[in-house]
């Protein structure tokens, strides 16, 4: 016998056998590891029989379980095929699950300075294994996270699902929608580029119109720090999407699951007599059971979206890194991110302090206390008519400010700005910057260096650019596509294609501003392994006064935009 409280392995090898005895010890820890199901209830399960054991030990894990606690045991058979939920509020859980997985990932080489953190993002980019794709699943993760929340909210309102006694249920969803959008938001900031830098920036100054001034300032000063987002702020917004809101995330998951197994899934509105919510009172005909069915359902999903993503980040999605963020230096169209341009759309239309402080704030104020507001009875889309209603105009109306808030909406700059900045966008790739280093074609050795708008600097007044400019370089004419086509369309494809898209931008979509305008690409070897392509454009103004605009970049052989 062993001195020791618990028996020997060696004394049951030699009681039992060794096969017995490993098996036996397998069993154990399988049991304790799943809360109380051992390898044959396992084995039971996956073959679809019924449990050989009483009391029925697929519940067991429920009842002792720490995950499984937040799960109901068992479901109405209604419930668990795609309608009415969608999966979307497991999928959702999912999606933090990713971030926090990839999050943890990416704070090891991650400093929040802004002396450090853009460095810190190419180091990830560049140097450290899975980097790139770590943070480009952390991306896609955070947007799939926003997307399907929002997804079940809307879900939920549009069957009914918020209604007596699932208010609080409701309530504690808002308040974790809210976090999402919040989590998503300081996440933004981290990699400290320019499109992080103006998007927050944009986004918080929202708060300093906030009434009265002495509140809007102090909110503003506590959300960055100082005036103007710094190292205070990076580090505040650091603090909050790694420590404060994944805190108050899980906190409000599990009461949110807590409800789901208090009041139970909510049935397909047809199902329910009208005031009756038999959620709860599953028929044991009706009864399907979380392990296995459920179970495995879920594990599918798991699997198909993981291998989505997967897919989506290895070929399809890369998270953009621009320019070091410069606060001296505001790129043309900067946008908040796209969750919140429906916001920036309603500041286009009055005031700041109305349309970007009162009204979201009765929005969201709203959205908190409306299933204490509506306390009609029946869930059945017959009789919410007016409610389904409303609930579309809600999303049309989102979906026409989310478009008010992009840059093709209310923001008027001179076309010839805009032409350069669709072709070659300051932040961001544009067709230009994705032509292959190979495909860029020489066209001269002497370009012009100098300001060709100023006569005194290039040495030629700008109306004998016209006759310079295709010397030294490919002139892009509203005639001549066929004999570029000809010349560049088999051997330089990519390249041909930024020569087509520039016809089309300079002649086709901004031809009302450009009168007589003529474009030119100009491309010389600035040096080994670097190429600088020039665009020019030459234009008549109101007043039939010729005026130029031109564009300058520097490509390396290792630079790979045509990847992005």
């Amino acid at each position: 016998m062993s001195i020791l409280p618990i028996p020997s392995f060696l004394d049951d090898i030699k009681d039992k056998g060794l096969r017995k005895a490993v098996y036996e010890g397998v069993d154990e820890v399988v049991t304790r590891v799943t809360a109380g199901m051992n390898i044959q209830d396992i084995r039971e399960a996956l073959r679809g029989d019924e449990p050989s054991r009483r009391p029925n030990p697929r519940l067991t894990p429920h009842a002792d379980g720490f995950f499984l606690h937040i799960r109901p045991s068992f479901y109405h058979q209604a419930v668990t095929g795609i309608y009415p939920t969608f999966r979307l509020g497991f999928l959702s859980t999912y999606f933090f699950f990713i971030e926090v997985i990839t999050g943890l990932f990416l704070m090891i080489f991650y400093t929040p300075s802004p002396l450090v953190a853009y460095d810190n993002m190419l180091e990830i980019l560049g140097n450290v294994p899975m980097g790139q794709f770590m943070r480009d699943l952390h991306r896609l993760g955070a947007e799939g996270m926003v997307l399907f929340v929002a997804l079940h909210m809307a879900r939920t309102f549009f069957t009914g699902s918020y209604k007596r006694p699932r208010q609080f249920t409701w309530f504690t969803g808002s308040i974790l929608l809210l976090v999402t959008l919040f989590l998503s938001f300081t996440g933004y900031l981290l990699p400290w580029d320019q499109l992080a830098f103006w998007a927050v920036t944009i986004g918080t100054s929202m708060a300093e119109a906030a009434p009265p001034q002495v509140v809007g300032t102090n909110v503003n000063l506590l959300l960055r720090g100082a005036p103007d987002i710094g190292a205070g702020g990076l580090l505040r917004f650091y603090l909050l999407h790694v420590f404060a809101l994944p805190l108050l995330a899980i906190v409000f998951i599990f009461v949110h699951y807590y409800k789901v197994v208090l009041h139970g899934l909510s049935l397909p509105p047809g199902m329910e007599e009208i005031g009756q919510d038999t959620a709860k009172r599953v028929p044991k005909e009706s009864r399907v059971y979380y392990i296995p069915d459920v179970l495995t359902t879920e594990l599918m999903w798991v699997s198909l979206v993981t291998f989505i993503l997967v897919v989506m980040v290895t070929w399809f999605f890369h998270a953009p890194l621009e320019n070091h963020a410069n606060p001296q230096s505001t790129p043309l169209h900067t946008t908040a991110p796209w969750y919140f341009l429906w916001l920036q759309g309603m500041l286009k239309l009055g005031d700041k302090v109305l349309m970007g402080v009162v009204l979201p704030t009765i929005i969201f104020g709203f959205l908190f206390v409306m299933p204490y507001i509506d306390t009609t009875r029946s869930r059945r889309y017959a009789h919410r008519r007016v409610a389904i209603s409303l609930g579309l105009i809600t999303v049309v109306l989102l979906v026409v400010l989310t478009y008010m808030g992009t840059p093709w909406y209310g923001v008027d700059s001179a076309a010839d700005q805009e032409a350069l900045q669709e072709l070659i966008p300051v932040e961001g790739v544009g067709p230009i910057r994705a032509v292959p280093y190979d495909e860029l074609v020489i066209t001269t050795d002497s370009p012009i260096y100098t300001n060709l708008a100023n006569p005194d600097e290039s040495g030629y007044q700008i109306t004998e650019l016209d006759i310079v400019l295709p010397t030294i370089g490919i002139p892009v004419l509203d005639g001549n596509m066929d004999d570029l086509e000809r010349m560049y369309g088999d051997s330089n494809p990519e390249f041909f294609h930024a020569l087509e898209k520039t016809h089309e931008v300079v002649y086709k979509e901004f031809k009302d501003g450009l009168k007589n305008q003529l474009a030119y690409f100009v491309i010389s070897q600035h040096q080994p392994e670097v190429r600088r392509l020039q665009l020019i454009i030459t234009w008549d103004d109101e007043n039939d006064v010729r005026q130029v605009s031109e564009k300058t970049i520097y490509l390396h052989s290792q630079s790979e935009w045509h990847e992005h």
